[in-house]
């Protein structure tokens, strides 16, 4: 039932149960036997279809809009966090296939799991529809991020909207990670110091969605969420 929500949610119905389910896998089900393979690899190709679809509409859609700011909006509008809350308003986290120790220590709302899942969703999407059709769908849900990046440029950046508030007190956000597993399928833990003091930690497919992970979060512990 949780599968049928994600598509309706979605606005696209897959053909091929397996494919969705492939997607909905994660390599702690594979590694306890639950599954034979998991999302990893639509992973990869989602992550790059989402980059895409965004560049296109920032082109399309922002003419006035110089390079480096369209950087800058891509960047914040497909971090862990956002990525993280439209996959939990999807309903993904009830739906994502873990193994028993991954549920145990709370998989389901973990931002990196339910983020990683989302690209591979619409890495399913596309490998089963096309560009188009996972285009639409990833402009339904990012469309208005984008127009609010655009209109509140430090809305998303949470590492300077942390930098600016510690800055008022002469102090500086120090970010320290950490890395495991293999070169294709790495893992990032980021915790960020203030004056030796760890006031937030994030975790994330890549160093700088781990370091804005940790920001976000630093920024609810300090009342600035």
């Amino acid at each position: 039932m949780s599968a049928d929500r994600l598509q309706t949610e979605l606005g696209y119905t897959f053909g091929d149960p397996e494919l969705l389910r492939t997607a909905l896998t994660h390599r702690s089900a594979v590694a306890e036997g639950v599954a034979s393979e998991s999302f990893e690899r639509l992973e990869f190709l989602g992550d790059a279809v989402l980059d895409l679809v965004v560049a296109d509409l920032l082109y399309v859609q922002y003419p006035g809009l110089a390079e480096g700011e369209m950087a800058k909006t891509r960047a914040a509008v497909v971090g862990e966090a956002p990525l993280a809350e439209v996959a939990d308003a999807m309903g993904i986290g009830d739906a994502v296939i873990l193994g028993v120790g991954e549920e145990r220590t709370g998989g389901r709302s973990k931002p990196s799991i339910l983020s990683d899942t989302l690209e591979a969703v619409i890495g399913a999407i596309y490998v089963e529809a096309g560009f188009a059709a996972a285009g639409e769908v990833v402009r339904r849900f990012w469309a208005s991020r984008v127009a609010a990046r655009v209109d509140h440029p430090g809305r998303f950046d949470y590492k300077s909207r942390l930098q600016e508030i510690v800055a008022v007190t002469g102090g500086r956000p120090d970010y320290v990670s950490h890395s495991e597993g293999p070169d294709h399928a790495k893992k990032f833990d980021v915790e960020v110091f203030v004056d030796g003091e760890v006031i937030g930690r994030g975790a994330g497919s890549s160093k700088k969605r781990a370091e804005q992970e940790a920001a976000r979060l630093a920024l609810e512990a300090l009342g600035n969420a």
